[in-house]
């Protein structure tokens, strides 16, 4: 095939070059680690660009690749903060967002966030909207298609509710459009971008304040209790009407409704599946009409309302037969598109697709280093918990060993609410597999998908059920025969890292050893610290009664800071020192409990690191340490 000049640039980038040969399956933390060097990919509206987040060595930079041109242009973002999203604005502007924290008053840390334009043909970047922009600094309400304005939603001051401004991006200039009202933080625009609605919180419930086309005052709901979870979420207001979607929890599941804000009368249902929780409303960018509805079962899947996507999706199946394929970006005309294409043992590569002649041209390889043949197939699972609960998960063997007697990792997810893991390609999942570990990864009671009874009864159950859903999914693998019961370690981030710890404080006849990567062990402490960080979202349930629960458990007792006389098994933590979602004296004052009382454990600060890896580095840095951790304490062979 002849290379055009977008292959040049995307050999630039790191996405073209040709796969090493490699004389054993036995795949290195260096090639996962560069999985992670290249991602979250997005056309231009006129489909002639390409943005991407990459990695220059260890510092990551936002890439801008011509497709039509030999182009490429790399925009390095402020050094303070994080960068939290991207997206374009019109064909010849980036809009982007940083985050940071910092104190309000004598309150915990707060986490703000501020958003910037980048200009491609003066390659200017500047600030967009109010000097401080608060929690809401990234909620972009809308974008005109030309990329010449947006609205925002944005706090004037931290102290202040936020109000709404009209950025014009051509003079950088911002006017406020709407004041801010007590209580309301979140702020919603029709498709033709006027602001038509806000959803104000206070302590006895959420209402919604609407008003039509013409401008005027706002009507208001009347108060819905926090208790009443019915409705999850709204979409944009559709042109000139009253008329949109919501995401509704009605017999047990998320479903797909039309909605008439006006009358706040709910319509036709449009999407249902027993069994299934609808995630995501996607409206049709010029129209604000509903195309498709995105759900999660074992993998993130569209069901396409419009004919002519729907049978779009279908060539591309027929086409990758037994792969997963997805569009992950489009121009505006839908002409071109950008593809995905893989699978759980597959990290996939990305294609170019001109819908109208049907041409797809491979673009990149994703993780190209990581040999194939060195993968895991894994699968899904169920099983029964104690109290006779459906518990889904997965199950990743081995390649290459016989599915008997194996060494088992049991990993929890993070969250714990409102997430869930699929059966999707996880390189730390295939790294551990591959060092010839059986790998199990549980959707424990109150993962996201399974319908609001499954969620709810997870409420109180941090280091209780929910970690019972852990061990019996222990029991259900020896059970099959496929791990042995004296050989299993616990393996989690974020939630699933306090899970191990308490797994191994709790449990330690269960396991050998237990890591944890920006684990919580005081969760009393993490809970006062999540509702500052956290507060500013009305569509939010409380986050102190979810994990407290109705008997409003005493938290302390279910820290592993307050059990250390308990632990009787080697442990490992990591954390980054800029962690902003579990600050890292969750595992400083932990390292400093077990150090006093003698524990054997490891502690690892990787300074500059947040609530997860982007230097490819400290990727392999962990995952080499993990290995060296899991051989010394439960060998694979």
């Amino acid at each position: 095939m002849k290379l055009n000049t977008f292959w040049l640039a995307a050999a630039a980038l790191g996405l073209a070059a040709p796969l090493l040969a490699q004389t054993t399956p036995a795949v290195t933390a260096e090639a996962f680690a560069a999985g992670s060097q290249f991602s979250g990919l997005k056309l231009s509206p006129d489909g002639s660009k390409l943005l991407a987040l990459t990695m220059q060595g260890d510092e990551e930079m936002l890439a801008i690749a011509g497709l039509t041109d030999n182009s490429l242009v790399f925009l390095k973002p402020p050094a303070d903060g994080e960068l939290v999203g991207y997206r374009w604005a019109g064909n010849g502007r980036i809009l982007f967002w940083m985050g940071d924290s910092a104190p309000i008053g004598n309150q915990n840390d707060q986490f703000f966030t501020r958003t910037f334009v980048h200009d491609l043909a003066s390659g200017k970047t500047d600030s967009v909207g109010p000097r401080v922009m608060g929690a809401n600094g990234s909620d972009i309400l809308w974008v005109a298609p030309d990329g010449s304005r947006l609205l925002m939603a944005a706090q004037a001051k931290p102290t202040e509710y936020p109000s709404v401004y009209s950025v014009d991006l051509n003079s950088g200039s911002a006017r406020m459009v709407q004041t801010p009202y007590e209580g309301t933080w979140d702020w919603y625009a029709d498709s033709n971008g006027r602001v038509r609605m806000g959803v104000t919180a206070d302590q006895r419930g959420w209402s919604v304040k609407y008003r039509g086309p013409g401008g005027g005052g706002y009507a208001a709901s009347p108060v819905i209790p926090h208790t009443d979870e019915e409705v999850v979420t709204f979409s944009t207001i559709i042109g000139d009407t009253s008329q949109g979607y919501a995401l509704l929890n009605r017999d047990g599941f998320i479903g797909v409704y039309g909605y008439d804000f006006a009358t706040r009368t709910v319509g036709e249902r449009l999407f249902f599946r027993p069994g299934i929780d609808a995630g995501e409303i996607i409206l049709d960018d010029e129209t604000g009409e509903l195309i498709g509805v995105g759900f999660t079962a074992d993998s993130e899947q569209v069901v396409w309302l419009d004919r002519s996507r729907d049978a779009e999706a279908a060539t591309l199946e027929r086409t990758f037969r037994g792969l997963t394929t997805s569009v992950i970006s489009r121009s505006r005309d839908r002409k071109i598109a950008l593809v995905w294409v893989g699978a759980p043992n597959d990290p996939g590569s990305y294609y170019y697709y001109n819908t109208e002649t049907g041409q797809l041209r491979r673009l990149a390889r994703v993780a190209e280093q990581v040999d194939r043949a060195g993968l895991a197939a894994p699968r899904p699972i169920e099983y029964q918990s104690r109290d006779g609960l459906t518990i889904h998960g997965y199950l990743t063997l081995p390649p290459g060993r016989e599915a008997k007697g194996l060494p088992l990792i049991v990993m929890p997810h993070g969250g714990p609410y409102g997430v869930r893991d699929t059966l999707t390609y996880d390189a730390e999942v295939q790294f551990l597999a591959n060092r010839g570990y059986a790998v199990l990864q549980p959707n424990y009671r109150g993962s996201a998908g399974y319908g609001s009874a499954f969620t709810d009864a997870g409420a109180g159950q941090w280091g209780r059920k929910m970690q019972d859903d852990l061990d019996d999914g222990m029991d259900w693998v020896v059970a099959q025969g496929i791990a042995d019961p004296s050989r299993v370690c616990l393996v989690g981030g974020s939630y699933g890292g306090y899970a191990a710890l308490w797994g191994a404080t709790r449990n330690p006849e269960r396991y050998r050893c237990a890591v944890s990567f920006a684990g919580v062990s005081n969760l009393k402490q993490q809970l006062d610290y999540q509702n500052d960080f956290f507060w500013g979202s009305a569509d939010r349930r409380s986050w102190r009664d979810r994990v407290r629960g109705e008997n409003q458990v005493d938290l302390l007792t279910l820290s592993p800071i307050s059990r250390v006389a308990d632990l009787r098994v080697p442990v490992m933590l990591v954390h980054g020192d800029e962690d902003k979602r579990v600050p890292l004296r969750q595992s400083s004052q932990y390292d400093r409990a077990l150090t006093e009382a003698g524990k054997p454990h490891e502690y690892y600060v990787y300074p500059g690191a947040g609530h997860g890896f982007d230097k490819p580095s400290d990727q392999v840095s962990y995952f080499t340490r993990l290995e060296a951790f899991l051989r010394r304490h439960n060998p694979p062979n």
